[in-house]
């Protein structure tokens, strides 16, 4: 999966002429060129642009009445980044601003690159100690921060990630699944149901949406976590699974990964498997009902992980 060039997005041309004076007008110079984020699914407008007095800035904006939930995303990123612990490796905010129905935030640009897959070794210890250091941040995290009322994994788990439990009372169609998973079924819904216990335990905060797409490695190799819409309270081994997904595809010792990280130090010891089965789920679902507002390439990246996922969880579980 080309991680690097999934998104289809708007150039800043595209953008109304008011909101684009508008922006221009709060970075303090005309934009003089606009470098589209080739990453990620959604079709909003994001670019690093450059002003004409050689500053530049990373601008996310969606206008409301063609996308009103990313609108609702990009609101609730820029209330989080604000409060967020200081020293994170995560890009600050800079303003925000509504015009002609469109809202727009700004942060700090990132000279950087999402990471090389398969994984490099730098890069990857580099992402897992920087993660180990945001996980720690939020293991006890500001009021002012769990004060936006947060949505908890658990009720996420419950409302919108296990679908095992619904292909099995023949409420969503099956998944195409492989030979050795095909009769695992029973197994699949067992695992994934323990999900929401596991992660109402949890007393800290997690990004909620850790992949390989929201990493960047900056020229110095460090890296840098961003997209924080979905910040949730969950354990942050929920997010070191969906991470080391990438890992798995890679032939890397993933499980060893896992098992020596900060962020699994108290994690059930089925909690790898239980978090596997739910991603498996839900992306392989997921796959066949991608929205229209999404990157055309969504349906390829939810196979792909949710295949990778499954092939995972089927080794450890000895299916195969």
């Amino acid at each position: 999966m080309p991680y690097h060039a999934t998104a289809q997005r708007p150039g800043w041309e595209a953008l109304p002429a008011s909101v684009r004076a508008a922006v221009a007008t709060r970075l303090g110079a005309p934009v003089v060129e606009a470098r589209v984020a080739g990453a990620g699914f959604t079709r909003g407008f994001a670019a690093v642009l450059r002003t004409a007095d050689g500053a530049s800035a990373f601008v996310k904006a969606a206008a409301r009445a063609e996308q009103p939930r990313l609108v609702d995303w990009y609101a609730r990123e820029a209330a989080i980044l604000t409060r967020l612990p200081t020293g994170l490796p995560v890009p600050g905010l800079r303003w925000t601003l509504c015009e002609a129905g469109w809202y727009a935030l700004c942060l700090e640009p990132v000279d950087g690159r999402t990471p090389r897959l398969p994984w490099d070794p730098a890069e990857l210890a580099s992402t897992l100690t920087g993660f180990a250091d945001v996980a720690a941040a939020l293991a006890d995290p500001p009021a002012e921060l769990t004060s936006l009322g947060l949505p908890r994994l658990a009720d996420l788990a419950r409302d919108n990630i296990l679908w095992w439990v619904e292909v099995a009372a023949g409420r969503e169609p099956a998944p195409p699944l492989p030979d050795p998973v095909r009769g695992r079924l029973t197994e699949l819904v067992a695992l994934e149901s323990l999900l929401p216990g596991y992660a109402a335990d949890a007393t800290g905060l997690t990004h909620g949406d850790l992949r390989v797409d929201n990493v960047l490695i900056d020229r110095s190799g460090s890296a840098r976590f961003c997209d924080w819409p979905w910040l949730c309270h969950g354990p942050a081994w929920f997010d070191l699974a969906g991470l080391l997904i990438t890992g798995y595809a890679g032939g890397l010792d993933v499980d060893s990964l896992f098992d020596t990280h900060p962020a699994a130090a108290d994690a059930p010891a089925d909690a790898l498997d239980v978090t596997l089965a739910a991603l498996a789920g839900y992306h392989l679902t997921a796959a066949a009902s991608a929205p229209s507002t999404a990157s055309a390439h969504l349906p390829a990246h939810q196979r792909w992980t949710g295949e990778q996922a499954l092939g995972w969880l089927a080794r450890r579980q000895g299916w195969t």
